[in-house]
Protein backbone atom coordinates (compact mmCIF):
# COMPACT_ATOMS: atom_id res chain seq x y z
CA UNK A 1 0.00 0.00 0.00
CA UNK A 2 2.80 2.41 0.83
CA UNK A 3 5.55 3.62 -1.46
CA UNK A 4 8.84 3.51 0.36
CA UNK A 5 10.23 7.05 0.28
CA UNK A 6 13.23 5.73 2.07
CA UNK A 7 13.17 2.07 1.36
CA UNK A 8 14.27 0.08 4.38
CA UNK A 9 15.88 -2.90 2.77
CA UNK A 10 18.15 -3.66 5.71
CA UNK A 11 16.24 -6.68 7.02
CA UNK A 12 15.86 -7.29 10.75
CA UNK A 13 15.75 -10.91 11.80
CA UNK A 14 13.60 -11.55 14.86
CA UNK A 15 15.26 -14.04 17.16
CA UNK A 16 12.28 -15.52 18.91
CA UNK A 17 14.21 -18.07 20.95
CA UNK A 18 11.11 -19.80 22.28
CA UNK A 19 9.23 -20.23 19.02
CA UNK A 20 7.76 -23.58 20.06
CA UNK A 21 6.59 -22.45 23.46
CA UNK A 22 2.77 -22.70 23.45
CA UNK A 23 2.43 -19.51 25.43
CA UNK A 24 3.92 -17.40 22.62
CA UNK A 25 1.01 -16.54 20.30
CA UNK A 26 1.81 -15.45 16.74
CA UNK A 27 -0.19 -13.78 14.00
CA UNK A 28 0.80 -12.26 10.65
CA UNK A 29 -0.75 -10.60 7.63
CA UNK A 30 -0.26 -8.15 4.76
CA UNK A 31 -0.16 -4.39 5.19
CA UNK A 32 1.48 -1.28 3.72
CA UNK A 33 2.95 -3.19 0.80
CA UNK A 34 4.74 -5.56 3.19
CA UNK A 35 3.87 -7.90 6.08
CA UNK A 36 3.25 -7.58 9.78
CA UNK A 37 4.29 -10.17 12.36
CA UNK A 38 3.16 -10.03 15.98
CA UNK A 39 4.15 -12.31 18.85
CA UNK A 40 2.84 -12.00 22.38
CA UNK A 41 2.69 -13.92 25.60
CA UNK A 42 -0.91 -14.87 26.24
CA UNK A 43 -3.82 -17.14 25.44
CA UNK A 44 -4.16 -18.47 21.90
CA UNK A 45 -7.92 -18.32 22.32
CA UNK A 46 -7.72 -14.53 21.96
CA UNK A 47 -5.73 -14.58 18.71
CA UNK A 48 -8.68 -14.37 16.31
CA UNK A 49 -10.21 -11.44 18.15
CA UNK A 50 -6.89 -9.61 18.34
CA UNK A 51 -6.08 -10.20 14.69
CA UNK A 52 -9.45 -8.73 13.74
CA UNK A 53 -8.67 -5.63 15.78
CA UNK A 54 -5.16 -5.41 14.32
CA UNK A 55 -6.38 -5.69 10.72
CA UNK A 56 -9.08 -3.07 11.28
CA UNK A 57 -6.56 -0.62 12.76
CA UNK A 58 -4.18 -1.14 9.84
CA UNK A 59 -6.98 -0.55 7.33
CA UNK A 60 -7.76 2.75 9.07
CA UNK A 61 -4.10 3.81 9.02
CA UNK A 62 -3.82 3.04 5.31
CA UNK A 63 -7.04 4.92 4.64
CA UNK A 64 -5.56 7.97 6.34
CA UNK A 65 -2.09 8.11 4.83
CA UNK A 66 -1.48 5.69 1.98
CA UNK A 67 -0.12 7.27 -1.19
CA UNK A 68 -1.07 4.18 -3.18
CA UNK A 69 -4.78 4.53 -2.44
CA UNK A 70 -6.03 7.49 -4.52
CA UNK A 71 -9.01 7.83 -2.18
CA UNK A 72 -7.01 7.98 1.06
CA UNK A 73 -7.13 11.14 3.12
CA UNK A 74 -3.52 12.04 2.28
CA UNK A 75 -3.93 11.26 -1.43
CA UNK A 76 -6.95 13.55 -1.66
CA UNK A 77 -4.93 16.34 -0.07
CA UNK A 78 -2.03 15.70 -2.46
CA UNK A 79 -4.37 15.86 -5.44
CA UNK A 80 -5.27 19.48 -4.76
CA UNK A 81 -3.45 21.78 -7.15
CA UNK A 82 -3.39 24.77 -4.81
CA UNK A 83 -2.00 25.58 -1.36
CA UNK A 84 -4.05 24.14 1.49
CA UNK A 85 -5.81 26.58 3.79
CA UNK A 86 -6.85 25.33 7.24
CA UNK A 87 -7.86 21.88 6.05
CA UNK A 88 -9.21 19.80 8.92
CA UNK A 89 -7.37 16.48 9.02
CA UNK A 90 -7.79 13.32 11.09
CA UNK A 91 -6.08 12.82 14.43
CA UNK A 92 -3.98 10.01 12.92
CA UNK A 93 -2.70 12.13 10.04
CA UNK A 94 -2.07 15.11 12.30
CA UNK A 95 -0.05 13.02 14.77
CA UNK A 96 2.20 11.51 12.09
CA UNK A 97 2.72 14.90 10.43
CA UNK A 98 3.60 16.42 13.80
CA UNK A 99 6.27 13.76 14.39
CA UNK A 100 7.62 14.23 10.86
CA UNK A 101 7.89 18.00 11.28
CA UNK A 102 9.67 17.58 14.62
CA UNK A 103 12.34 15.37 13.09
CA UNK A 104 12.55 17.71 10.08
CA UNK A 105 13.53 20.59 12.35
CA UNK A 106 15.83 18.64 14.66
CA UNK A 107 17.62 16.87 11.80
CA UNK A 108 18.44 20.20 10.12
CA UNK A 109 15.87 19.50 7.39
CA UNK A 110 17.32 16.11 6.42
CA UNK A 111 13.99 14.35 7.01
CA UNK A 112 11.55 15.89 4.53
CA UNK A 113 8.21 14.24 3.74
CA UNK A 114 7.78 16.42 0.64
CA UNK A 115 10.79 15.01 -1.22
CA UNK A 116 8.71 12.48 -3.19
CA UNK A 117 8.84 14.34 -6.55
CA UNK A 118 12.64 14.14 -6.48
CA UNK A 119 12.56 10.44 -5.56
CA UNK A 120 10.30 9.80 -8.55
CA UNK A 121 12.35 11.97 -10.91
CA UNK A 122 15.51 10.06 -10.04
CA UNK A 123 13.74 6.82 -10.96
CA UNK A 124 13.32 5.39 -7.46
CA UNK A 125 9.54 5.73 -7.38
CA UNK A 126 6.89 3.46 -8.92
CA UNK A 127 7.67 4.61 -12.48
CA UNK A 128 10.58 3.95 -14.83
CA UNK A 129 14.07 3.56 -13.37
CA UNK A 130 16.26 6.07 -15.17
CA UNK A 131 19.65 4.88 -13.93
CA UNK A 132 21.20 8.16 -14.99
CA UNK A 133 22.04 11.54 -13.51
CA UNK A 134 19.34 14.21 -13.74
CA UNK A 135 20.15 17.57 -15.39
CA UNK A 136 20.91 20.26 -12.82
CA UNK A 137 18.13 22.52 -14.11
CA UNK A 138 15.55 19.78 -13.48
CA UNK A 139 16.88 19.22 -9.96
CA UNK A 140 16.72 22.97 -9.26
CA UNK A 141 13.12 23.15 -10.47
CA UNK A 142 12.07 20.23 -8.27
CA UNK A 143 13.85 21.71 -5.26
CA UNK A 144 11.66 24.79 -5.62
CA UNK A 145 8.58 22.56 -5.38
CA UNK A 146 9.45 20.77 -2.13
CA UNK A 147 10.18 21.71 1.47
CA UNK A 148 8.49 20.92 4.78
CA UNK A 149 8.96 24.55 5.81
CA UNK A 150 5.86 25.14 3.69
CA UNK A 151 3.76 22.89 5.95
CA UNK A 152 1.90 24.52 8.86
CA UNK A 153 0.03 22.39 11.36
CA UNK A 154 -2.13 23.97 14.06
CA UNK A 155 -3.86 21.21 15.97
CA UNK A 156 -5.89 19.42 13.30
CA UNK A 157 -5.69 22.33 10.84
CA UNK A 158 -3.27 21.85 7.93
CA UNK A 159 -2.09 24.67 5.70
CA UNK A 160 0.66 24.84 3.07
CA UNK A 161 2.37 27.76 1.37
CA UNK A 162 2.33 25.97 -1.99
CA UNK A 163 1.02 22.76 -3.53
CA UNK A 164 2.97 19.83 -2.07
CA UNK A 165 3.14 16.08 -2.47
CA UNK A 166 3.42 14.69 1.05
CA UNK A 167 4.60 11.11 1.51
CA UNK A 168 4.74 9.71 5.04
CA UNK A 169 6.15 6.30 4.16
CA UNK A 170 9.39 6.89 6.06
CA UNK A 171 7.54 7.36 9.34
CA UNK A 172 4.13 5.68 8.92
CA UNK A 173 5.32 2.08 9.27
CA UNK A 174 7.03 2.79 12.56
CA UNK A 175 4.07 4.85 13.76
CA UNK A 176 1.80 1.96 12.78
CA UNK A 177 3.91 -0.36 14.93
CA UNK A 178 3.29 1.96 17.88
CA UNK A 179 -0.44 1.89 17.20
CA UNK A 180 -0.50 -1.91 17.17
CA UNK A 181 1.52 -2.00 20.40
CA UNK A 182 -1.00 0.38 21.98
CA UNK A 183 -3.82 -1.88 20.83
CA UNK A 184 -2.19 -4.88 22.49
CA UNK A 185 -1.76 -2.88 25.70
CA UNK A 186 -5.47 -2.04 25.63
CA UNK A 187 -6.19 -5.77 25.45
CA UNK A 188 -4.13 -6.39 28.58
CA UNK A 189 -1.07 -7.73 26.72
CA UNK A 190 2.20 -6.35 28.06
CA UNK A 191 4.81 -8.79 26.69
CA UNK A 192 5.06 -8.66 22.91
CA UNK A 193 7.04 -8.09 19.75
CA UNK A 194 5.32 -6.13 16.95
CA UNK A 195 6.98 -5.86 13.52
CA UNK A 196 5.88 -4.20 10.29
CA UNK A 197 8.25 -4.41 7.33
CA UNK A 198 11.35 -4.47 9.51
CA UNK A 199 10.35 -1.73 11.96
CA UNK A 200 9.50 -3.17 15.36
CA UNK A 201 8.74 -2.63 19.01
CA UNK A 202 9.18 -4.93 21.98
CA UNK A 203 8.09 -5.00 25.58
CA UNK A 204 8.32 -7.47 28.44
CA UNK A 205 9.79 -10.96 28.42
CA UNK A 206 9.06 -14.33 26.87
CA UNK A 207 7.65 -17.15 29.02
CA UNK A 208 11.10 -18.33 30.06
CA UNK A 209 11.94 -14.86 31.40
CA UNK A 210 14.32 -13.96 28.58
CA UNK A 211 14.09 -10.70 26.65
CA UNK A 212 13.00 -10.37 23.02
CA UNK A 213 16.14 -10.35 20.88
CA UNK A 214 16.63 -8.75 17.48
CA UNK A 215 19.50 -9.12 15.02
CA UNK A 216 20.62 -6.22 12.84
CA UNK A 217 21.67 -7.41 9.41
CA UNK A 218 25.14 -6.88 7.98
CA UNK A 219 24.92 -5.09 4.61
CA UNK A 220 25.17 -7.28 1.52
CA UNK A 221 24.41 -6.62 -2.12
CA UNK A 222 22.59 -9.92 -2.57
CA UNK A 223 19.36 -10.31 -0.57
CA UNK A 224 20.19 -14.01 -0.18
CA UNK A 225 23.52 -13.26 1.52
CA UNK A 226 22.09 -12.26 4.87
CA UNK A 227 24.33 -12.28 7.91
CA UNK A 228 23.93 -11.00 11.44
CA UNK A 229 25.93 -7.90 12.33
CA UNK A 230 24.73 -7.39 15.89
CA UNK A 231 22.15 -8.84 18.30
CA UNK A 232 20.37 -6.47 20.67
CA UNK A 233 17.60 -6.61 23.26
CA UNK A 234 15.66 -3.36 22.71
CA UNK A 235 13.63 -3.67 25.91
CA UNK A 236 10.54 -1.47 26.07
CA UNK A 237 11.35 0.41 22.86
CA UNK A 238 11.01 0.63 19.10
CA UNK A 239 13.72 -0.12 16.56
CA UNK A 240 14.06 0.93 12.92
CA UNK A 241 16.77 0.68 10.27
CA UNK A 242 17.38 2.67 7.11
CA UNK A 243 19.87 1.50 4.49
CA UNK A 244 20.80 2.17 0.90
CA UNK A 245 22.84 -0.76 -0.27
CA UNK A 246 20.28 -2.65 -2.37
CA UNK A 247 18.44 0.17 -4.15
CA UNK A 248 20.85 2.32 -6.14
CA UNK A 249 22.44 2.78 -9.54
CA UNK A 250 25.97 3.60 -10.67
CA UNK A 251 27.08 5.97 -13.41
CA UNK A 252 30.69 6.81 -14.28
CA UNK A 253 31.85 5.15 -11.09
CA UNK A 254 29.49 7.18 -8.83
CA UNK A 255 26.95 5.33 -6.73
CA UNK A 256 23.51 6.98 -6.53
CA UNK A 257 21.36 5.82 -3.62
CA UNK A 258 17.55 5.79 -3.57
CA UNK A 259 17.76 8.07 -0.53
CA UNK A 260 17.54 11.71 -1.63
CA UNK A 261 19.18 14.57 0.24
CA UNK A 262 16.50 17.29 0.31
CA UNK A 263 19.18 19.97 0.65
CA UNK A 264 20.82 19.17 -2.69
CA UNK A 265 18.12 17.26 -4.56
CA UNK A 266 20.65 14.50 -5.27
CA UNK A 267 20.91 10.93 -4.01
CA UNK A 268 23.28 10.49 -1.11
CA UNK A 269 26.76 9.34 -2.13
CA UNK A 270 28.49 9.06 1.26
CA UNK A 271 29.68 5.80 2.82
CA UNK A 272 26.93 5.23 5.39
CA UNK A 273 25.40 1.87 4.43
CA UNK A 274 22.78 1.58 7.16
CA UNK A 275 21.76 3.14 10.44
CA UNK A 276 19.60 1.65 13.18
CA UNK A 277 17.84 3.78 15.79
CA UNK A 278 16.27 2.56 19.04
CA UNK A 279 13.71 4.94 20.53
CA UNK A 280 10.78 4.65 22.91
CA UNK A 281 8.53 5.38 19.91
CA UNK A 282 9.02 3.26 16.80
CA UNK A 283 7.64 6.05 14.62
CA UNK A 284 10.38 8.39 15.81
CA UNK A 285 12.98 5.64 15.39
CA UNK A 286 11.73 5.20 11.81
CA UNK A 287 11.96 8.91 10.95
CA UNK A 288 15.31 9.40 12.67
CA UNK A 289 16.83 6.37 10.94
CA UNK A 290 16.03 7.97 7.59
CA UNK A 291 17.28 11.38 8.70
CA UNK A 292 20.58 9.98 9.96
CA UNK A 293 20.99 7.92 6.80
CA UNK A 294 20.71 11.14 4.78
CA UNK A 295 23.13 12.92 7.11
CA UNK A 296 26.09 10.61 6.56
CA UNK A 297 28.42 9.02 9.14
CA UNK A 298 29.84 12.08 10.87
CA UNK A 299 26.70 14.21 10.95
CA UNK A 300 24.61 11.18 11.92
CA UNK A 301 26.66 10.62 15.06
CA UNK A 302 26.71 14.36 15.82
CA UNK A 303 22.91 14.57 15.64
CA UNK A 304 22.44 11.30 17.53
CA UNK A 305 24.63 12.55 20.37
CA UNK A 306 22.97 15.97 20.34
CA UNK A 307 19.52 14.43 20.86
CA UNK A 308 20.61 11.44 22.96
CA UNK A 309 19.54 8.94 20.30
CA UNK A 310 20.63 5.32 20.50
CA UNK A 311 22.03 4.95 16.97
CA UNK A 312 24.19 2.25 15.40
CA UNK A 313 25.69 2.87 11.96
CA UNK A 314 27.43 0.55 9.50
CA UNK A 315 29.89 2.43 7.28
CA UNK A 316 31.64 1.31 4.12
CA UNK A 317 35.43 1.26 4.07
CA UNK A 318 37.85 0.53 1.26
CA UNK A 319 38.03 -3.08 2.43
CA UNK A 320 34.54 -3.76 3.78
CA UNK A 321 32.47 -2.27 6.61
CA UNK A 322 33.01 -0.81 10.03
CA UNK A 323 30.50 0.07 12.76
CA UNK A 324 30.11 3.23 14.83
CA UNK A 325 27.66 3.92 17.64
CA UNK A 326 26.32 6.96 19.45
CA UNK A 327 27.01 7.61 23.12
CA UNK A 328 23.45 6.62 24.06
CA UNK A 329 23.72 3.35 22.15
CA UNK A 330 26.99 2.54 23.93
CA UNK A 331 25.40 3.37 27.28
CA UNK A 332 22.41 1.12 26.67
CA UNK A 333 24.34 -1.72 25.02
CA UNK A 334 27.86 -1.56 26.48
CA UNK A 335 28.76 -5.09 25.42
CA UNK A 336 27.49 -4.74 21.85
CA UNK A 337 30.16 -2.33 20.61
CA UNK A 338 33.86 -3.05 20.72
Amino acid sequence: MFKYLSVVLVALFILSGCDKTPDVVKIAGPTMGTQYHISWVGDDADSEKIQTLIDARLVAINKAMSTYDPTSELSLLNQQQAPLANETISDDLAEVLRDALEVYQKSEHRFDVTVGPLVNAWGFGPGKHLDERLPQEEVDQLLSEIGSDAIHLNGDQLSTDKPLYIDLSAVAKGWGVDQLANLLEQQGIHSYLVEVGGELRTRGQKPDGSNWRVAIERPALDAMDREVQLIVEPGDAGLATSGDYRNYFEENGVRYSHTIDPATGYPITHRLASVTVIHKQCGMADAWATALNVAGPDNAMRLANQYQLAAYAIVRTDTGFTAVASDEFKRRFPHAVQ
